[in-house]
């Protein structure tokens, strides 16, 4: 009866020793990123894999290798995704893994042409994970999946993989998961914003001019439709309202002269509905902490500086929304909430098919501002005893 005991015993310890099945991490191609593109001309659609090697993916002993590490990209065409992607299945040894995709990344064409159709085919692969960033871009996809980080880093550490932070943002765009991106893409109504990617080749060099990556604009959707392009200036401003943990370099302005440089603090923005009114109609009020960075004039008063920041703000927000209402963009996603407490009306709005914004749905837009740190500048009280 022992014997029997032992030799059950040993046959557990032999078939729990090892991972059946398990291969290592040298054993596989870790696809990183994919890109997506169309030619409309043979009416194919490319795809992009970006993969990493051992030395990207493994911890390595002491030092950071100061060899550059080797940027894998695979590239396939095919009348379907799938199709494309299955022909380097068989081109591809070590073998391909997607588990750990973590960017996808669409030409303008492509989201222009296709995007409702590589939305939804990209939403139901289960082989991607819906928590991964997603991005556009009008540069060839190739070129951007080829730059590296600053000091020789591999490509993981460009913005297109960049992790969250605990610190505060400054001027940056946020990225976006597919995820986050799907929710507001099928909403009724406010927009879905992807951010687009760009090389600058001017602001870095070594032994010459170092290419990197930065986000400078936002891809718009509105009703499942591409609308247009947003460039860097609205756009951060765009995200510093709308997104949480962005503050933003405000250059101050009095009469066309340039007064003083401060640093806005993530914005507070209440929007206030017109209960009485059919469609959208509604106000925006928004409060701000800010620092002075730099006071160049040296009579400025405190409560100048506050109303030229609280005018500043107020005019961007006004010119943001026109430019919005000019192509039929929410660009605040002012509907959003509207749809939720207003489920009548918005039914017959919605029967209606017309675009439910307009220059006068927004009444009025109020910006409080508080300087919270003067960086060591003083102020001179003026003859009415004003700051």
């Amino acid at each position: 009866m022992m014997g029997k005991v032992k030799l059950l015993f040993l046959s557990c310890i032999i078939l729990l020793s090892g991972c059946s099945g398990i291969k290592n991490i040298q054993d596989l191609t870790y696809i990183v990123a994919i890109g997506l593109d169309y030619d409309e001309e043979n009416k194919e659609y490319l795809v992009y894999l970006q993969g990493l090697n051992f030395a990207n993916v493994a911890k390595q002993e002491g030092a950071k290798s100061v060899e550059p590490i080797p940027i894998y990209i695979a590239t396939a065409r095919g009348e379907t995704l799938n199709m494309a992607v299955s022909k380097l299945y068989g081109k591809s040894e070590p073998p391909l893994y997607f588990g750990h995709v973590n960017t996808l990344l669409l030409t303008n064409r492509l989201i222009q042409s296709k995007s409702n159709e590589i939305l939804e085919e990209v939403g139901r692969n289960r082989s991607l994970r819906p928590t991964m960033k997603i991005f556009t871009t009008e540069e060839k996809i190739e070129d951007v999946f080829n730059v590296t980080a600053l000091f020789n880093y591999p490509a993981i550490y460009t913005v297109l993989f960049k992790e969250k932070v605990g610190q505060m943002a400054e001027n940056e765009l946020k990225a976006i998961t597919m995820m986050d991106f799907l929710r507001d893409y099928y909403e009724p109504m406010g927009t879905a914003k992807i951010p687009s990617v760009k090389i600058d080749e001017g602001s870095w060099k070594a032994d010459q001019n170092y290419p990197v990556l930065y986000l400078n604009g936002l891809s718009v959707f509105q009703h499942q439709e591409y609308r247009r392009e947003i460039p860097s200036e609205h756009a951060v401003t765009i995200n510093w309202m709308t997104e949480k943990g962005i503050s933003l370099n405000q250059r101050v302005e009095k009469e066309g002269e340039l007064v003083a440089a401060v640093k806005l603090g993530e914005p507070k923005m209440k929007i206030k509905y017109d209960k009485t009114a059919k469609n959208p109609k509604f106000s925006i009020e928004v409060s701000v902490s800010a620092d002075l960075l730099e006071k160049l004039q040296e009579d400025l008063t405190l409560n100048t500086l506050q109303k030229q920041i609280e005018e500043d703000i107020k005019a961007k927000i006004e010119a943001i929304y026109s430019e919005g209402v000019e192509n039929k963009l929410d660009i605040l996603n002012a509907g959003e909430k509207w749809f939720r407490e207003h489920p009548k009306a918005f039914q017959k709005l919605k029967e209606n098919r017309n675009f439910y914004l307009n220059q006068e749905s927004l009444t009025e837009v109020k910006v409080k501002v508080q300087i919270l740190h003067f960086n060591s500048y003083k102020f001179k009280r003026s003859l009415d005893g004003e700051l």
